[in-house]
């Protein structure tokens, strides 16, 4: 290609860069003729298609406090932080693993919003977590905090009850709400969880506070966008995912079959970013904190051997795998698994235990098989089990047997540094939860988990790995991938557009 003039345009690398072709300019018609029209539109064309990637962006939008207080004094600069930037987003969530102080910032956040709107707010526990969060509350100098079993009860500025009793409140009559180790609403029923969403639809200031999710969870980030109130489940899945087409049962209640789209993957993660902020540790926000270390975990697997009794096609035992075998085999081996959990216990006469269960029959036959130990059940008064709960913290009991549906979430047990799991079922979030309760930032001792199954129960133990594997390798790329995101809105420097490129757009030489 030639300048009006006969000479060589000069090119670098083969191609031509628009801003160096030098057209003939016609002054009549104040344009540089075709070539100028085309590049004029190619120029206008890229504004255009920028425009369009704004107008497609769905990133949460702030509808919180632009500038909030300060935080108070106690709180660790990462926490301080989270804290700030959950105030201005207004609604959002907090996924931050155990031990990092999420009821500190959920207590403050809430303190903020009050005395920013003049409405009272009201923070949802899982049980006896209610008393912990108002110990919290006086431990960190926030006044005005207490917790009330209805509405008539309701004297403070920050109420704090049970998910239970949240029926017994009037949404209305609240400027915010806090769900405290809010992943438990997937494990409510729809119903529940449907009616959490519709009652705080209108209640304009909302934080969800729960440990850093599974990555490949996606229906646990469905609910919490939807409760936030920034996209629902079914808009979340039909813009960033596909399914496998499989008809699996199950697939819509956990998230089966659905991947996400692979070209999705930035803008999806970037999406969580502007409403939900994953932290693991604080050095996963380039925070140099120390004291972020969590101590050796000890797993120990022990297989009891069954009695087996040859019938059927079958002469020797066979692993159990579909939901009724395990059943069965559960059922069959509880006084062989009691045993052997018993003497692991009874063997540190000396210690606090905790030991989860998931039947009836197992919990009872170990409260008779471990002496000083009482059984937190579901037919409990809710008040017994609230009691216990929190008496365990005092070591009364010494040994605590319950399921983790029960007393799995959010309970800080750290005083506890050994568990015994009599019995497997698939939850590899119970178990997860449940082990949390000891195993957490603020831990001084090495924590001791036994795991007992029967030989019969191996798919069970391999499945639980083969989730456990899945969990830690998506969680180290989730974290990765949006390090970079979380890091600049929490520090308010992030900017809900998309990245502007400024690399000159050059025209191929055969132009």
């Amino acid at each position: 290609m030639v300048h009006a003039d006969g000479s060589e345009v000069e090119r670098s690398g083969g191609h031509l860069s628009v801003e160096d072709v030098d057209m003939p300019y016609d002054a009549a018609a104040n344009s540089y003729g075709s070539y100028g029209v085309a590049i004029n539109t190619m120029r206008e064309s890229v504004v255009r298609y920028e425009d369009f990637l704004l107008s497609k962006a769905r990133l949460a939008p702030p509808l919180g406090i632009p500038a909030p207080p300060r935080m108070p004094k106690a709180m660790k600069p990462f926490q301080s932080d989270l804290t700030r930037w959950a105030l201005r987003r207004g609604r959002a969530a907090i996924f931050a693993g155990t031990g990092l102080g999420k009821t500190l910032m959920q207590l403050s956040w809430a303190n903020a919003v009050e005395k920013h709107t003049g409405a009272p707010v009201l923070i949802l526990t899982p049980l006896a977590v209610a008393q912990q969060t108002v110990a919290e509350a006086a431990k960190f100098g926030i006044k005005g905090v207490a917790y009330a079993q209805d509405k008539s009860a309701q004297k403070t500025r920050l109420v704090v009850t049970n998910y239970d009793r949240f029926e017994k409140f009037n949404p209305a009559t609240f400027g915010a709400i806090v769900l405290d180790e809010s992943s438990i609403i997937k494990a409510h029923d729809s119903k529940t969880r449907k009616m959490l969403i519709e009652a705080c639809h209108d209640i304009p200031y909302r934080l969800c506070c729960t440990a850093t999710p599974a990555p490949n969870d996606w229906i646990e980030l469905g609910n919490h966008s939807e409760f936030l109130g920034v996209m629902t489940e079914k808009e979340m899945l039909s813009m960033y995912f596909v399914h496998d087409g499989s008809m699996r049962a199950g697939d819509v209640a956990t998230g089966d079959g659905w991947r996400l789209k692979r070209h999705a993957a930035d803008v999806f993660w970037r999406w969580v970013a502007s409403w939900a902020a994953v932290v693991r540790k604080p050095a996963d926000l380039g925070y140099d904190e120390p004291g972020y270390d969590l101590p050796p975990l000890g797993r120990h697997q022990v297989t009891v051997a069954v009695d087996y009794k040859p019938g059927g096609d079958t002469l020797f035992p066979v692993e159990a795998h579909t939901m009724s075998e395990r059943l069965a085999a559960r059922r069959d081996s509880i006084e062989d698994r009691v045993a052997a959990a018993a003497a692991i216990v009874n063997a540190e006469p000396d210690k606090p235990w905790l030991v989860w269960c998931n039947l009836n029959a197992e919990s009872e036959a170990l409260a008779r098989a471990i002496p000083g130990s009482l059984e937190v059940k579901g037919s409990d008064d809710r008040d017994l089990k609230a009691e216990r709960l929190l008496g365990f913290c005092k070591r009364v009991p010494r040994v605590l047997i319950s399921k983790p549906s029960i007393a799995g979430f959010g309970l800080n047990y750290q005083h506890c540094a050994d568990m015994v799991f009599v019995g497997l079922n698939d939850s590899f979030e119970q178990l997860y939860q449940a082990i949390r309760r000891c195993w957490r930032f603020g831990q001084t001792k090495s924590v001791n988990v036994y795991l007992v199954a029967s030989e019969l129960e191996g798919a069970v133990v391999a499945n639980l790995e083969k989730k456990e594997t899945a969990f830690e390798a998506m969680g180290k790329a989730m974290s990765a991938h949006v390090r970079d995101f979380v890091m600049s809105e929490v520090r308010g420097e992030g900017q809900s557009v998309p990245t502007v490129h400024g690399v000159r757009m050059e025209v191929p030489k055969w132009m």
